[in-house]
């Protein structure tokens, strides 16, 4: 009870008002600058607040491996609304997000997502989605900055780690930058699905080493999305977010 309070009068008015101070400077930033460094700064601002506000307590692994200068495809597990935040403040890159077309048509947010060059993706267009894959590999190339993408292809009631779908293979295939697998925890729990209040709580955030795809083509897309799949899949391991590992019995 006292917690749930404490979410209500306190933490809850903080993130409201954290946002809309944030968003109207990112906002105002947007029509002065278009690479959209500036405004991925301000948004970063903007997720270590609300971590803050929220008494959220990030626990971050694998840092060293990342290359702040670098251009990589990070892929990620995905359990709630909190997941972007949490990777937002604690890794030190420019990225992009790929998210669904709906979030580009809520006023301000969406208008916010494009200026700073988001790329939107059309669950319900295989030809649309392609061509968003095709944006995302140029902009690789061309700016040399990141991209994140929640392969899973989506949040759901079952925080069981799901197979990847293929398309941000595609995407580090063709641009030719490494795949960097990102595991969360604590999330799910901090802000659960269907749940509009934050919780106090630990997230922990375990950067995995980095999969090359030089020489690779798109025949070893599958083969990147397995690779992926089991970096996430061992950077969970011993959490209650993935399913034990069946050993083979050797005796039969």
């Amino acid at each position: 009870m006292l917690a749930q309070l404490r979410a209500l009068l306190i933490i809850d008015p903080l993130i409201i008002v954290s946002t809309i101070a944030y968003g109207s400077v990112n906002l105002l930033v947007s029509l002065f600058e278009t690479t959209g460094r500036r405004q991925v700064a301000i948004a970063r601002a903007w997720a270590r607040m609300l971590l803050r506000v929220s008494f959220v307590r990030m626990k971050v692994e694998g840092l060293e491996k990342i290359d702040p200068a670098g251009s990589y495809v990070f892929v990620a597990n995905h359990l709630s609304y909190m997941d972007t935040p949490a990777i937002l403040a604690t890794i030190p890159v420019q990225f992009r997000f790929m998210a669904k077309r709906g979030l580009f048509k809520i006023p301000f947010l969406g208008y916010h997502l494009s200026r700073a060059g988001h790329i939107a993706v059309p669950r319900d267009n295989p030809r649309e989605a392609i061509k968003a894959m095709i944006e995302a590999g140029k902009m690789l190339k061309e700016r040399g900055i990141s991209v994140l993408i929640f392969p899973e292809g989506g949040r759901s009631e079952r925080v069981k780690l799901q197979p990847f779908k293929e398309g941000a293979f595609y995407i580090a295939i063709n641009s030719g930058v490494p795949v960097v697998p990102v595991a969360l925890a604590g999330t799910e729990k901090v802000l659960p699905m269907g749940s509009g209040t934050v919780r106090p709580g630990e997230v922990r955030l375990r950067i995995g080493d980095p999969i090359s795809t030089v020489g690779m083509t798109m025949k070893d897309r599958g083969k990147l999305t397995q690779q992926a799949f089991e970096g996430v899949y061992g950077l969970l391991e011993g959490t209650d977010l993935v399913e034990p590992r069946v050993e083979a019995d050797a005796s039969v």
